[in-house]
């Protein structure tokens, strides 16, 4: 089989994988708080290293060649993004790229879990209870409790994240650090997940809140879109390759191969 091929054609599949990633994080240019993935690529070994066949399937001309490519470790973006004044009581913006308002979660079914976001825009559900704009996820309060109001006095959030009701403070939004982002993966609906053992931890000095404020994207529309542009042209100039690969071994076969 055409050695070449294989290589032409792991370019491809990896550079699908990167416009995926680009045209993704371009489509939320527009989301609050939204946090753009960073895709990276992997070297990958030739199959005779990858499949420790040792010298029996070696062939040094081949293993010079290498394995190709492969998508390698994807990860999050964490850049503060710009802040956006909105004038509303209950929407506030972090001003730190290592914190995160808790939320809790709910599954197709039915369970529940703590899950993290960056998307300050809040309001109250028809319980008055404090939950985000985007899904009605109930809002946490340092002790992983939603938070409830009464009354139908006016509802502010101070820069310090207390929630204050008629002047009286009566609960404080959970704003958390993580002991590391590595372990935070996107759930959808611009929330955060972790697996194994819970990574919040307290946020280092004070919390720093913008009241009447949401966070912008975090993706730079320009530089994604450059990017995607480039991933594209990758994509076409490897399927060229394949292309060429392909007309060498039909003149191999067909012509080179003829027997008069």
């Amino acid at each position: 089989m055409n050695y070449g091929l294989y290589l032409s054609a792991s370019g491809v599949l990896t550079n699908l994988y990167r416009q995926d990633v680009y045209a993704n994080n371009l489509a939320n240019a527009q989301t609050v708080g939204f946090k753009p993935d960073v895709p990276t690529v992997a070297q990958r070994d030739p199959e005779s290293v990858e499949g420790s066949f040792g010298s029996v399937l070696r062939q040094r001309v081949l293993d010079q060649q290498g394995g190709g490519v492969w998508p390698g470790s994807q990860r999050i973006d964490f850049s503060q993004g710009t802040l956006v004044p909105t004038g509303k009581p209950l929407d506030v913006a972090l001003q730190r790229d290592d914190a995160f308002f808790a939320v809790r979660s709910t599954d197709a079914r039915g369970n529940q879990s703590i899950a993290l976001t960056r998307d300050g825009r809040f309001s109250l559900n028809a319980k008055s209870q404090l939950v985000t704009s985007a899904g009605g996820r109930p809002v946490l309060d340092a002790r992983d409790q939603p938070i409830t109001v009464s009354g139908d006095a006016p509802v502010s959030i101070e820069p310090d994240g207390r929630v204050v009701q008629a002047g009286e403070t009566i609960a404080k939004l959970q704003v958390t650090a993580v002991s590391d982002a590595r372990r935070l993966s996107k759930q959808g609906q611009n929330l955060l997940t972790y697996t194994g053992a819970d990574p919040r931890k307290p946020l280092a000095g004070t919390v720093d809140l913008k009241s009447g404020h949401t966070e912008s994207s975090a993706v730079d529309p320009i530089t994604t879109l450059n990017s995607l542009i480039n991933a594209t042209r990758a994509v076409s100039d490897a399927a060229s390759m394949i292309h060429y690969h392909d007309t060498v071994m039909d003149k191999a076969v067909n012509t080179l191969g003829r027997v008069a």
